[in-house]
Protein backbone atom coordinates (compact mmCIF):
# COMPACT_ATOMS: atom_id res chain seq x y z
CA UNK A 1 0.00 0.00 0.00
CA UNK A 2 1.13 3.57 -0.79
CA UNK A 3 2.17 6.31 1.26
CA UNK A 4 -1.11 7.94 -0.52
CA UNK A 5 -2.94 5.33 -0.01
CA UNK A 6 -2.35 5.14 3.85
CA UNK A 7 -3.12 8.93 3.82
CA UNK A 8 -5.76 8.53 1.84
CA UNK A 9 -7.88 5.73 4.55
CA UNK A 10 -6.73 7.88 7.42
CA UNK A 11 -8.06 10.91 6.44
CA UNK A 12 -11.21 8.78 5.02
CA UNK A 13 -11.99 6.99 8.05
CA UNK A 14 -11.75 9.98 10.57
CA UNK A 15 -14.06 11.86 8.70
CA UNK A 16 -16.41 9.37 8.37
CA UNK A 17 -16.37 8.91 12.13
CA UNK A 18 -16.28 12.42 12.49
CA UNK A 19 -19.24 12.81 10.29
CA UNK A 20 -21.36 9.68 11.84
CA UNK A 21 -21.05 10.94 15.12
CA UNK A 22 -22.19 14.52 14.83
CA UNK A 23 -24.83 13.21 12.66
CA UNK A 24 -26.19 11.09 15.57
CA UNK A 25 -25.58 13.76 17.82
CA UNK A 26 -27.51 15.79 16.08
CA UNK A 27 -30.62 13.83 15.23
CA UNK A 28 -30.85 12.16 19.00
CA UNK A 29 -30.25 15.17 21.15
CA UNK A 30 -31.27 18.31 21.41
CA UNK A 31 -29.15 21.16 22.29
CA UNK A 32 -27.59 21.10 26.37
CA UNK A 33 -28.48 17.02 26.55
CA UNK A 34 -26.17 14.98 27.72
CA UNK A 35 -25.63 11.83 29.24
CA UNK A 36 -22.86 9.84 30.99
CA UNK A 37 -20.09 7.33 29.42
CA UNK A 38 -18.18 6.50 32.49
CA UNK A 39 -18.98 7.99 35.80
CA UNK A 40 -18.98 11.45 36.20
CA UNK A 41 -16.03 11.97 34.08
CA UNK A 42 -16.58 11.16 30.32
CA UNK A 43 -20.06 12.42 29.36
CA UNK A 44 -21.51 13.18 25.75
CA UNK A 45 -22.80 16.54 26.10
CA UNK A 46 -24.22 18.16 23.12
CA UNK A 47 -23.33 21.54 22.27
CA UNK A 48 -22.50 24.22 19.65
CA UNK A 49 -20.13 26.79 18.70
CA UNK A 50 -19.89 29.19 15.85
CA UNK A 51 -15.93 29.40 16.06
CA UNK A 52 -12.67 27.47 16.42
CA UNK A 53 -11.93 24.06 18.55
CA UNK A 54 -12.72 23.36 21.86
CA UNK A 55 -15.98 25.86 21.54
CA UNK A 56 -13.56 29.15 21.62
CA UNK A 57 -16.18 31.44 19.86
CA UNK A 58 -14.78 33.96 17.06
CA UNK A 59 -16.88 37.42 17.09
CA UNK A 60 -20.09 38.16 15.11
CA UNK A 61 -21.42 37.26 11.71
CA UNK A 62 -18.31 38.48 9.85
CA UNK A 63 -16.14 36.59 12.07
CA UNK A 64 -17.82 33.26 11.30
CA UNK A 65 -17.10 34.18 7.42
CA UNK A 66 -13.76 35.07 8.02
CA UNK A 67 -13.04 32.34 9.71
CA UNK A 68 -14.91 29.90 7.41
CA UNK A 69 -12.79 31.17 4.33
CA UNK A 70 -9.63 30.62 6.46
CA UNK A 71 -10.74 27.33 7.80
CA UNK A 72 -11.08 26.57 3.57
CA UNK A 73 -7.65 28.02 2.66
CA UNK A 74 -5.72 26.46 5.54
CA UNK A 75 -7.27 23.01 3.64
CA UNK A 76 -6.20 24.08 0.97
CA UNK A 77 -2.50 24.84 1.85
CA UNK A 78 -2.28 21.68 4.44
CA UNK A 79 -3.70 19.39 1.93
CA UNK A 80 -0.75 20.90 -0.92
CA UNK A 81 1.79 20.51 1.56
CA UNK A 82 0.99 16.71 2.36
CA UNK A 83 1.06 15.99 -0.94
CA UNK A 84 4.48 17.37 -1.45
CA UNK A 85 5.63 15.48 2.06
CA UNK A 86 4.35 12.42 -0.02
CA UNK A 87 6.41 12.73 -2.91
CA UNK A 88 9.41 13.23 -0.68
CA UNK A 89 8.62 10.12 1.09
CA UNK A 90 9.41 11.64 4.25
CA UNK A 91 8.63 9.10 7.43
CA UNK A 92 4.94 7.40 7.42
CA UNK A 93 4.71 8.82 10.67
CA UNK A 94 5.17 12.24 9.84
CA UNK A 95 2.35 12.09 7.23
CA UNK A 96 0.09 10.41 9.50
CA UNK A 97 0.63 13.01 11.79
CA UNK A 98 -0.38 15.86 8.72
CA UNK A 99 -3.01 13.87 7.86
CA UNK A 100 -4.89 13.49 10.95
CA UNK A 101 -4.54 17.83 11.46
CA UNK A 102 -6.11 17.70 7.55
CA UNK A 103 -8.80 15.32 8.22
CA UNK A 104 -9.88 17.29 11.55
CA UNK A 105 -10.06 20.60 9.51
CA UNK A 106 -12.01 19.35 6.53
CA UNK A 107 -14.51 17.74 9.52
CA UNK A 108 -15.64 20.98 11.11
CA UNK A 109 -15.34 22.87 8.20
CA UNK A 110 -18.43 20.28 6.83
CA UNK A 111 -20.18 21.52 9.57
CA UNK A 112 -19.33 25.41 9.50
CA UNK A 113 -20.23 24.91 5.18
CA UNK A 114 -23.30 22.77 5.35
CA UNK A 115 -25.21 21.74 8.72
CA UNK A 116 -27.04 25.39 8.68
CA UNK A 117 -28.36 24.28 5.20
CA UNK A 118 -29.27 20.71 5.94
CA UNK A 119 -30.50 20.65 9.50
CA UNK A 120 -33.22 22.11 11.45
CA UNK A 121 -31.98 24.40 14.33
CA UNK A 122 -31.63 21.83 17.83
CA UNK A 123 -33.24 24.48 20.82
CA UNK A 124 -35.58 22.84 22.56
CA UNK A 125 -35.47 19.83 20.28
CA UNK A 126 -33.72 17.13 18.49
CA UNK A 127 -33.04 18.20 15.02
CA UNK A 128 -34.38 17.17 11.37
CA UNK A 129 -32.38 16.05 8.69
CA UNK A 130 -32.89 18.10 5.43
CA UNK A 131 -36.89 19.44 7.21
CA UNK A 132 -39.39 20.86 4.88
CA UNK A 133 -38.85 23.64 6.67
CA UNK A 134 -35.21 23.88 5.79
CA UNK A 135 -31.82 24.56 7.52
CA UNK A 136 -31.49 27.04 10.90
CA UNK A 137 -28.84 28.97 8.77
CA UNK A 138 -26.95 29.83 5.50
CA UNK A 139 -23.98 28.71 3.59
CA UNK A 140 -20.78 29.01 5.91
CA UNK A 141 -22.90 29.57 8.89
CA UNK A 142 -23.38 26.66 10.35
CA UNK A 143 -22.25 25.80 14.21
CA UNK A 144 -19.75 23.11 14.48
CA UNK A 145 -21.08 20.15 16.75
CA UNK A 146 -19.23 19.27 19.81
CA UNK A 147 -20.31 16.33 22.46
CA UNK A 148 -16.94 14.88 24.40
CA UNK A 149 -16.83 16.30 27.87
CA UNK A 150 -14.22 15.80 30.23
CA UNK A 151 -15.22 16.86 33.91
CA UNK A 152 -11.83 15.41 35.39
CA UNK A 153 -11.33 17.50 37.93
CA UNK A 154 -13.71 19.95 40.32
CA UNK A 155 -13.36 21.90 43.19
CA UNK A 156 -12.77 25.83 44.11
CA UNK A 157 -9.48 27.55 44.08
CA UNK A 158 -8.15 28.76 47.95
CA UNK A 159 -8.51 32.21 48.61
CA UNK A 160 -4.55 33.29 48.70
CA UNK A 161 -4.74 32.58 45.11
CA UNK A 162 -4.33 35.95 43.25
CA UNK A 163 -7.41 36.95 40.78
CA UNK A 164 -9.26 33.10 40.88
CA UNK A 165 -9.22 32.90 45.09
CA UNK A 166 -12.69 31.52 45.96
CA UNK A 167 -13.73 30.47 42.36
CA UNK A 168 -14.94 27.31 41.27
CA UNK A 169 -12.58 25.65 38.65
CA UNK A 170 -12.87 22.24 36.68
CA UNK A 171 -10.71 20.47 34.53
CA UNK A 172 -11.58 20.17 31.91
CA UNK A 173 -13.77 22.40 30.81
CA UNK A 174 -13.93 22.32 26.87
CA UNK A 175 -16.47 20.07 24.90
CA UNK A 176 -14.35 18.19 21.82
CA UNK A 177 -15.02 16.63 18.66
CA UNK A 178 -13.33 13.22 17.04
CA UNK A 179 -11.93 16.70 14.59
CA UNK A 180 -10.65 18.68 17.14
CA UNK A 181 -9.01 15.38 18.58
CA UNK A 182 -7.20 14.61 15.35
CA UNK A 183 -6.25 18.30 14.67
CA UNK A 184 -4.59 18.15 18.40
CA UNK A 185 -2.98 14.01 18.53
CA UNK A 186 -1.69 15.41 14.79
CA UNK A 187 -0.32 18.73 16.24
CA UNK A 188 1.41 17.41 18.78
CA UNK A 189 3.07 14.83 17.62
CA UNK A 190 4.64 16.60 15.63
CA UNK A 191 6.33 18.67 18.08
CA UNK A 192 7.15 15.59 20.40
CA UNK A 193 8.31 13.50 18.01
CA UNK A 194 9.18 15.19 14.57
CA UNK A 195 10.20 18.76 15.30
CA UNK A 196 13.68 18.47 14.08
CA UNK A 197 12.52 17.24 10.49
CA UNK A 198 10.93 20.34 10.15
CA UNK A 199 14.52 22.47 9.65
CA UNK A 200 15.28 19.58 7.32
CA UNK A 201 12.09 20.54 5.11
CA UNK A 202 12.65 24.13 3.80
CA UNK A 203 16.66 23.16 3.09
CA UNK A 204 17.64 22.67 -0.39
CA UNK A 205 20.10 20.00 -1.40
CA UNK A 206 23.14 21.05 -1.49
CA UNK A 207 24.56 21.39 -5.01
CA UNK A 208 27.89 19.70 -5.78
CA UNK A 209 30.32 21.56 -6.31
CA UNK A 210 31.72 20.65 -9.60
CA UNK A 211 35.26 22.29 -9.69
CA UNK A 212 36.93 22.34 -13.15
CA UNK A 213 40.80 20.23 -12.49
CA UNK A 214 43.13 22.81 -12.50
CA UNK A 215 45.41 22.48 -15.88
CA UNK A 216 48.27 20.97 -15.60
CA UNK A 217 51.30 22.94 -16.60
CA UNK A 218 52.83 22.44 -19.33
CA UNK A 219 56.79 21.25 -18.07
CA UNK A 220 59.65 23.43 -19.44
CA UNK A 221 62.03 21.46 -21.28
CA UNK A 222 65.62 21.72 -20.32
CA UNK A 223 67.43 24.03 -21.98
CA UNK A 224 69.99 21.59 -24.46
CA UNK A 225 73.43 21.97 -23.14
CA UNK A 226 75.71 23.68 -25.83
Amino acid sequence: MSRLTKSILIVTLILVADQILKIWIKTSMSLGEEFSVIGNWFIIHFVENNGMAFGFEFAGQYGKIFLSVFRILAVIAIGWYLLKLIKKELPMGFIICVSLIFAGAIGNIIDSAFYGLIFSDSYGKVATLFSEGGGYATFLHGRVVDMFYFPLIQGRYPEWVPFWGGNDFLFFRPVFNIADSSITVGIFSILIFYRKLFNQLDKKPEEEETAEPAETATPVNDVPEN
